[in-house]
């Protein structure tokens, strides 16, 4: 059942940012860009372990890896503008993403950055 109530209610906030940018496109960047999803995880988190510091270790993790995920938001536009069709440039931005990540752990782990 406790499953079933996180499911409908991140569901329900992403399909609340899916229709507000069919006609906001602002507000929905606006509700997207905020840590919604980082703070259901977090409060999921807690309220099934009730461990501070499984809360901690999950927001230090996510703040060193919002860095690399610029990378899908500049890649995907350059490659909708360029007519690469929708799904390829969403695939070809998630590999760029993933590149990106693969690239700034290593770089983060030879600086002795823990995750």
């Amino acid at each position: 059942m406790q499953f079933l109530v996180k499911t409908i209610i991140s569901a329900l906030v992403i399909a609340t940012v899916a229709t507000l940018s069919k006609r906001y496109s602002l507000l929905g960047a606006i509700l997207v860009s905020l840590p919604i999803n980082s703070m259901l995880a977090m409060v999921w988190l807690y309220s099934d372990t009730k461990d501070i510091d499984k809360v901690v270790d999950l927001s230090r993790s996510v703040f060193w890896i919002i860095v690399p995920s610029v990378v899908f938001f500049l890649v995907l536009p350059i490659l909708l503008k360029r007519n690469y069709g929708f799904y390829p440039a969403m695939a070809l931005s998630s590999l760029a993403l993933i590149g990106s990540y693969w690239v700034y752990v290593r770089i983060l782990s030879g600086l002795g950055v823990q995750f």
